[in-house]
């Protein structure tokens, strides 16, 4: 697995960590006494579980060793741990995660295995991106599929997600009832640099990885290239993103 660095994710705090506050706004009400926080990051969402469940016993969990340093020394008064969704052990009354189960496989093995995780009456909380038609993100498969990065030997991570139908199926069998939805969030980006930006921790991240200086500039300019095409200049000199995020609330 490739390396996350926590500034970079932490570039657009504000648009990351909104999600995470609507998703825990909408559990609000079921007064868990444990959490884990399901890819935690650099914490930021752990802050957001914390400060909507006081008296709960959190622990934001992450498969990154950087994302763990970073959350630990900025949030001394948390617990956090090194680990991924596939190995947590225990009961829990809340699962939380948002931003994080796409970029793990078989989802359709993964979501009952957490369902099993959580106590009677307990509750599994999820956001994950659904932006694969987003401009910016066709843009970064078409560029990646160039013969000239010779990226077809190189194993990627996944970063995908199920369809909501699918998701439903799988809810309907492994929980009491469950909740999804969707939200379009619409980001006001100052240039298109920043809409690389945006994606330099995170979807580019695995492809940078595995290239060399010149290579990594040459693979951003492309990108930037057809992105300025694709992303017209709003009346106040911004550019919008629309990005896309899929949601679900699942009681056992």
């Amino acid at each position: 697995m490739s390396n996350w660095n926590p500034e970079k994710y932490l570039l657009f705090k504000k648009q990351r960590t909104q999600p995470a506050i609507d998703l825990a706004n909408r559990v609000r009400n079921c007064e868990p006494k444990t959490v884990v926080d399901i890819g935690c990051g650099p914490g930021n969402s752990t802050v957001v579980l914390k400060s909507v469940f006081p008296n709960a016993d959190i622990l934001g969990i992450d498969s990154s060793e950087n994302m763990i340093k970073k959350a630990s020394a900025k949030h001394k008064d948390l617990r956090f741990q090194v680990c991924d969704a596939e190995s947590l052990d225990g009961e829990y009354d809340l699962l939380f995660s948002n931003a994080c189960l796409q970029w793990i496989p078989d989802h359709k093995k993964l979501i009952p295995q957490l369902m099993k995780n959580l106590r009677t009456g307990g509750v599994l909380a999820v956001q994950m991106p659904m932006n694969q038609q987003e401009p910016l993100f066709l843009i970064i498969k078409d560029v990646a599929a160039e013969k000239k990065w010779k990226f077809e030997g190189v194993h990627f991570e996944q970063n995908d997600t199920l369809t909501p139908e699918e998701y439903f199926d799988i809810l309907s069998q492994y929980s009491d009832s469950f909740e999804m939805w969707e939200t379009i969030y619409y980001h006001a980006m100052p240039s298109h640099e920043h809409l690389i930006e945006w994606v330099r921790g995170t979807r580019l991240r695995p492809y940078l990885d595995v290239l060399d200086s010149k290579q990594k500039e040459e693979f951003e300019n492309e990108i930037l290239t057809k992105t300025k095409v694709a992303y017209p200049i709003t009346a106040s000199g911004e550019v919008i993103l629309k990005f896309r995020r899929f949601f679900f609330v699942a009681h056992k």
